[in-house]
C-alpha cells in the first residue's frame, strides 16, 4: 500500500500550506500595521486577515461541481497555481490593495486544498487505512503552522522585520507542491471510472496497490457509478459446497451462490438465511428494535454497528473454514498458486470490460467465477448486452502480486467480499427472465460462534464437525444491470458497459434518501465544529500563557512582546502533533465514531474548567496554572477528534457521482461557520464576558456530543461504496419506522 501513502502525503502539502498561511499572516499582519498605518483602521486590517476565508468561501461554491466535471487532480493543480501566484503578489504588493487582491488568490487556493484533499484520499486510499491517511491534512496543516511560527518568529528577532518576505516565502513550497501535482499525483480512480475511463482507472489502481490484480476492486468502483436504488439486508451461511446446513430457516438450492475458488474442485457455498434463527438476525432486529424503540437512536447508526460488532479477529477465515482461499474475507493467502486452473480465466491485456456475449466462451468454460451458478436453463443460454462486463466482473481467481503475496481479486477491502448472482424471475406477462443481483459479502462471526449460535437456539441442529460462517448481505441490482437492455434480450443478464451507465452529477440525486440523510450528518458535523470553541480558545491562548507567567520568562531573555506571543503560538502548535500521531494510530482502530464520543467530553471539561477559572479568583498562580493545563487538553484531545474527523466523515459518506457537490455544501458550511464564529467572538467578549464565551462552547459541545451519539456512524475499515449503500438502507429504514 506504499502507492497510497505515498500519493497522500504528497496531496496532504496543500493543508500544510494552508497551515503555513494562517501562521503566517497572524505574524505578519503586527507589521503591515505599521507600514500601512493601519491602527486607525481596523476594517482594513480585519479585511487583511479576513480575505482569505472570504476567497475560500466564494470558491467553494462551485468547487465540488468543477471537480466532478475535470476531476480532483486538475483542482490540486490549480490550488498550486493559485498558492504560488499569491505568494509572489503578496512578495510585491506595493500598497494595501495589491496585498488584499493576494490574499484573495490565496483564499482560493485554500478552499480547494481545504476542501478536496480529503476526497482525493478518499478516493484513492484502501478501507483499511483510510482513516490514517485521511489524517495527513491535520496533520501536516499543524506542521504547516509550526515551521512558519518559527520562520517569522526568527523573523521577528531582526532589527527590521520584513513582511513581505514572510508571506512571499509561500511560493517556494508552493512550487514543490505545483511539481507534485502534476508529475506525481495520479487522477483518483473513482472519478475516472465516473468517466467511463476504464483502463485509466485500472493503471492507476494497480499503481496504488502495487498489484496487477485490482479487477475485485474495479468492480466496486463501477457498482459506485448508481446513486440510490433498492438495495435490502440479507443474511448467508457460508460453509464447503458439498455439505448440508439442517436448519429450516435456511433457503433451498436454488437461492444459494455458489463461491468457487482458486484450485479445481474447491468451491463454498452461501446460503440465504429467510428467518431469524441465526445469532445476528436475532442480534440486529433486537438491537434495532430496542434502541430506535425509543424514538431516539438513528437506525443507521445501530446498523452500522451491527456490523463492526461483529468483525472477525484478522485470519480466521484463512485458517478455519477457507485455508486455501485467502482472497474470501482478507487480503492475502499462503496456497501456491495453481498455474493451469487460472490461466484460462486471466484476462488478457486489451480485453478489459469487453463483451463475453460474442467471443464463444460460455458460462462453462469459466472455471472460476466469484459468481452464482444457479441450475436452471439460464446458465447455458446467457445472452448478455452488446457491451457486457461479465468476463472481467466474474473474474476471481488468486494472482501473484509483484511481492509474491497472493491477492483475491474479489475482495474489496475490510474484509468484503464482492460477488453476483443469477436468478430468474417471472415478468409481467408471465414469462420467466433473467434477472442480476450484486451482492456485497461480510463475514459477521467466527466459525466457532455460528456453530454456537445456531445450536443454542431452539429447534436448530447443525452438524458439530463441520465449520460454517455467518454473513451480512447488501443486495440490489448491479449499477450496470438495464431494465432496456433485458427487454431486447429477455434470456440472461442484460448488462451495459460503463462507459454507457456514467451519468453526470444531479441537483434531484441529493434529495435521494441516503444522500438527504448523509447531508444531514455533514452539515452537522461541520456546524457544531465550528461552534465548539477552537477559535475563541486559540485566540484566548497567548493571554492564558502570558498570565502563566510565560511572558515574564522570555522578556527576561530579551525577547519583546511580538516576538514572544508569535513563539507561544509556536509551541502550542508543537503539542498538537503527538496528539495527532496517536489519532492516526486510533483512527482505523478505535474508529471515527468512538474518538468523537470519547475525546468530546474532555473538551467539554476543560471549557468548564476556563469558566470556573474565569468566575472564581483562586489566585494568580493557581488560575494560570489550571487555565493552561485546560488549554493544552482542549488542543490535544480537539485535533485527535473533533479536528480531522469532520472532513474525513464528509469524504466517506456520499456516492460518487454527488461526491464533489455534497462535500462543497459541507465545506461551505464550514467556511460560513468560521466566519461568523471568528467575528462574533469579539463581540460576545464584550457582551456575555469570557466565562460567557466559554460557557456557550461548552453547550455546544454536549450538543455535539449527542448528536454524534444519535445520528453519526461508525465508517471505519469499509469500502466508500458500502457505506454510501447502508446509508440508502438506514435512510429508508429510518422512514419506513418513522410513517409506522
Amino acid at each position: 500500500m506504499s502507492g497510497a501513502v505515498l500519493v497522500a502525503v504528497a496531496a496532504a502539502i496543500g493543508n500544510l500550506l494552508q497551515g503555513w498561511d494562517n501562521a503566517t499572516i497572524a505574524g505578519a499582519v503586527l507589521y503591515i500595521k505599521r507600514e500601512f498605518e493601519l491602527e486607525s483602521e481596523p476594517t482594513i486590517e480585519g479585511l487583511i486577515v479576513a480575505m482569505s476565508l472570504i476567497g475560500a468561501t466564494c470558491i467553494t461554491t462551485c468547487s465540488g461541481g468543477i471537480s466532478d466535471w475535470l476531476g480532483r487532480r486538475p483542482m490540486l493543480i490549480i490550488s498550486s497555481v493559485l498558492y504560488c501566484l499569491s505568494g509572489l503578489v503578496m512578495l510585491w504588493s506595493p500598497n494595501v490593495y495589491i496585498l488584499l487582491l493576494a490574499r484573495l488568490l490565496d483564499g482560493f487556493g485554500v478552499g480547494l486544498a481545504v476542501t478536496l484533499v480529503p476526497v482525493y484520499i478518499s478516493e484513492t486510499a484502501p478501507p483499511e487505512i483510510r482513516g490514517l491517511l485521511n489524517t495527513l491534512p491535520q496533520f501536516t496543516g499543524s506542521i504547516g503552522m509550526f515551521l512558519s511560527y518559527c520562520m517569522v518568529f526568527g523573523m521577528s528577532l531582526t532589527d527590521l522585520p520584513n513582511w513581505r518576505m514572510m508571506l512571499g516565502v509561500l511560493s517556494i513550497p508552493s512550487l514543490i507542491y505545483f511539481a507534485l501535482t502534476v508529475f506525481f499525483l495520479p487522477e483518483s480512480p473513482r472519478w475516472l471510472v465516473s468517466k467511463g475511463r476504464m483502463r485509466e482507472a485500472k493503471e492507476v489502481l494497480q499503481r496504488l496497490r502495487g498489484r496487477e490484480d485490482v479487477a475485485g476492486e474495479m468492480a466496486l468502483l463501477v457498482e459506485g457509478l448508481g446513486v440510490g436504488g433498492e438495495t435490502s439486508i440479507e443474511e448467508y451461511i457460508i460453509g464447503p459446497a458439498n455439505e448440508d446446513i439442517e436448519d429450516q430457516d435456511i433457503s433451498a438450492d436454488k437461492d444459494q451462490i455458489k463461491l468457487y475458488g482458486p484450485e479445481q474442485g474447491l468451491s463454498w457455498v452461501a446460503r440465504p438465511v429467510t428467518g431469524q434463527s441465526t445469532l445476528g438476525a436475532v442480534s440486529r432486529h433486537g438491537s434495532l428494535a430496542s434502541q430506535s424503540a425509543l424514538g431516539l437512536v438513528d437506525p443507521l447508526v445501530t446498523l452500522f454497528g451491527s456490523v463492526h460488532e461483529k468483525v472477525p479477529e484478522t485470519g480466521s477465515m484463512r485458517s478455519t473454514l477457507f485455508p486455501h482461499f485467502g482472497s474470501m474475507f482478507s487480503v492475502g493467502g499462503n496456497q501456491a498458486r495453481n498455474e493451469e486452473w487460472d490461466d484460462d480465466i486471466v484476462p488478457r491485456e486489451g480485453e478489459d470490460y469487453q463483451s463475453d456475449g460474442g467471443s464463444g466462451v460460455s458460462d462453462d468454460n469459466l472455471h472460476s467465477p466469484l459468481i452464482s451458478r444457479q441450475t436452471t436453463s439460464l446458465d447455458k443460454d446467457i445472452v448478455p448486452a452488446a457491451h457486457g462486463t461479465l468476463t472481467s466482473l466474474r473474474h476471481g481467481s488468486l494472482m501473484q502480486s509483484t511481492t509474491g503475496e497472493q491477492v483475491g481479486s474479489m475482495g474489496i477491502g475490510g474484509g468484503w467480499q464482492i460477488a453476483w448472482q443469477l436468478s430468474e424471475k417471472e415478468g409481467p406477462d408471465g414469462k420467466k427472465q433473467g434477472g442480476f443481483k450484486r451482492i456485497y459479502l461480510h463475514q459477521q462471526g467466527t466459525p466457532g460462534s455460528m456453530r454456537g449460535s445456531l445450536v443454542s437456539l431452539p429447534g436448530t441442529e447443525i452438524p458439530t464437525d463441520n465449520e460454517y460462517v455467518q454473513a451480512a448481505a447488501l443486495v440490489s441490482e448491479p449499477a450496470l444491470y438495464s431494465s432496456e437492455l433485458m427487454k431486447q434480450h429477455p434470456v440472461g443478464a442484460a448488462m451495459v458497459h460503463p462507459a454507457e451507465a456514467v451519468k453526470g452529477p444531479s441537483w434531484k440525486d441529493l434529495f435521494e434518501p441516503g444522500v438527504k440523510h448523509a447531508l444531514a450528518v455533514g452539515i452537522g458535523i461541520q456546524l457544531l465544529q465550528q461552534f465548539s470553541g477552537i477559535n475563541g480558545v486559540l485566540y484566548y491562548t497567548p493571554q492564558i500563557l502570558e498570565q502563566a507567567g510565560v511572558g515574564v520568562l522570555l522578556s527576561n531573555l530579551g525577547i519583546s512582546s511580538s516576538s514572544a506571543s508569535l513563539l507561544i503560538s509556536g509551541i502550542t502548535t508543537l503539542l498538537m502533533l503527538p496528539s495527532i500521531a496517536v489519532a492516526m494510530r486510533l483512527m482505523d482502530v478505535a474508529g471515527r465514531r468512538s474518538l468523537l464520543l470519547t475525546t468530546i467530553p474532555v473538551l467539554i471539561i476543560s471549557l468548564v474548567v476556563l469558566v470556573i477559572g474565569s468566575v472564581v479568583d483562586m489566585g494568580n498562580v493557581v488560575h494560570a496554572a489550571i487555565s493552561t493545563v485546560s488549554v493544552v487538553l482542549y488542543f490535544c484531545f480537539f485535533v485527535m477528534g473533533f479536528g480531522p474527523i469532520p472532513n474525513i466523515l464528509c469524504a466517506e459518506i456520499f456516492p460518487t457521482r454527488v461526491r464533489g457537490i455534497c462535500i462543497a455544501i459541507c465545506a461551505l458550511t464550514f467556511w460560513i461557520c468560521d466566519i461568523i464564529v471568528t467575528y462574533s467572538l469579539p463581540v460576545l467578549l464584550k457582551s456575555v464576558g469570557l466565562a460567557g464565551v466559554f460557557g456557550m462552547y461548552a453547550v455546544v459541545c454536549v450538543i455535539s456530543w449527542v448528536f454524534v451519539f444519535l445520528k453519526v456512524p461508525e465508517t471505519k475499515g469499509m469500502p466508500l461504496e458500502v457505506i454510501t449503500e447502508f446509508f440508502s438502507v438506514g435512510a429508508k429504514q429510518a422512514a419506513a419506522a418513522k410513517n409506522n
